[in-house]
């Protein structure tokens, strides 16, 4: 397979990207930190760390563990509810900026598992979600600590601090929400979306619906005995359905999917219950709970909020203007989805979503991080991390 790229691609990449200029010197120690970045990351990827592996998410946050104790670097280990996350910095509950990314992935077949290099793409699982974001973190982390060691300076003199979580492919919950609620940072930069040329700085905020009709059982040869629980449910959800066509060119509104549905136990018997799950994305425009009121009074089942996530909206930031002068043809944008930088406006924190290219393959049996993309992105943070 061929190695890294060198004084080619990877390097007129990232000069071209930010602008930035250094002496060949320079330039050489940012590659060969690519290099250990891209073998971390294979390291990484090896570990089945899906759900349904909770032994391989534990033996990878032990692996991390020892790279930051060969390093020297003290951290913090939080265990919640059997989920590991790992917290290194210049304090155990500050750090001016904090990178964060996740160590656990969706499910994948074993041959997903073995990463692969080829025509400057690195593929596996996990690569672009997001097992190359904790690669980068630490070896960022790493190169900084030794950096101030050199000038007689320790660890509480770090600039960066990192949070790497193991439960975001299933909500966060346990890992990003539990630690960042005693934990604060000025800007934090959460490597999971956006690409190079987008910073996110605006994410929709999710809600999960229920919807839950009933009637009355009958015998299927004599549905006009019963109430047929399905049938109420479908006259329901076309109630409900208006309340989400707006349409906007970039879609920036409110939208509903009709994901999941429950009902029937036999196809001789009428229904009496029925329901119906929809995923709700908003925006800052929706005073939801007064929509969701508002379609309550014009159905005649239950509609029942399961869940509501809140709108991430990274603020204005010194940091981000810093960030942005560095990487030129770096603009600033916005995503439906959601991730763990939604905690951050829970708990009042500002920050962005970022992270390297992998032409939206995550989640695919093609999944793949763009070689020279995250040697650009390192090359980014690293300047970013002198000026701060």
């Amino acid at each position: 397979m061929p190695a890294p790229v060198r004084d080619g691609p990877g390097r007129r990449s990232f000069a071209g990207f930010c602008g930035r200029k250094g002496s060949r010197a320079e330039f050489r120690r940012v590659i060969e930190d690519m290099e250990e970045i891209i073998q971390l990351t294979k390291d990484l990827v090896r570990f089945k760390t899906m759900h349904s592996k909770p032994d391989e998410i534990q033996a990878c946050a032990a692996f991390i563990e020892n790279f930051l104790k060969d390093a020297g670097i003290r951290y913090r280990r939080v265990d919640h509810d059997g989920v590991p996350s790992i917290l290194a910095g210049p304090q155990s509950d500050f750090a001016p900026v904090l990178l964060m990314s996740h160590m656990d992935v969706v499910d994948a077949p074993d041959e997903l598992f073995v990463p692969v290099e080829k025509d400057d793409k690195l593929y596996g699982r996990g690569t672009i979600d997001d097992k190359y974001a904790v690669a980068l973190s630490l070896v960022l982390l790493k190169n900084q600590f030794q950096a101030l060691r050199g000038k007689n300076k320790g660890q509480e003199d770090l600039p960066v601090g990192i949070l790497l979580t193991g439960d975001e492919e299933i909500g966060g919950y346990r890992g990003a929400r539990h630690v960042l609620k005693a934990f604060r940072t000025d800007f934090c930069i959460a490597l999971d979306g956006g690409s190079l040329e987008k910073i996110v700085v605006k994410e929709k905020g999710v809600i999960r619906l229920k919807l839950i009709s009933r009637g009355k059982s009958a015998h299927g040869a004599r549905p006009w005995l019963g109430e047929n629980a399905i049938e109420k449910l479908i006259e329901d959800y076309l109630k409900i359905k208006p309340y989400f066509q707006e349409s906007h060119p970039e879609h920036w509104h409110r939208t509903m999917n009709f994901s999941v549905v429950h009902a029937g136990k036999s196809t001789n018997q009428v229904p009496d219950y029925a329901e119906a799950v929809f995923d709700v994305r908003y925006t800052e425009n929706d005073e939801m709970d007064s929509i969701i009121e508002k379609i309550q009074k014009d159905i005649e089942g239950e509609l029942r909020m399961e869940t509501k996530e809140p709108i991430f909206q990274g603020g204005d930031s010194p940091y981000l203007k810093s960030l942005l002068e560095i990487s030129k043809k770096t603009k600033v944008g916005f995503e439906h989805g959601a991730s763990d930088a939604r905690f951050l406006a829970q708990y009042g924190m500002m920050g962005i979503v970022w992270g390297a290219d992998g032409d939206q393959s995550q989640h695919s049996e093609q999944e793949h991080v763009n070689i020279p993309s995250v040697y650009t992105l390192y090359g980014i943070l690293d300047e970013f991390m002198k000026r701060i």
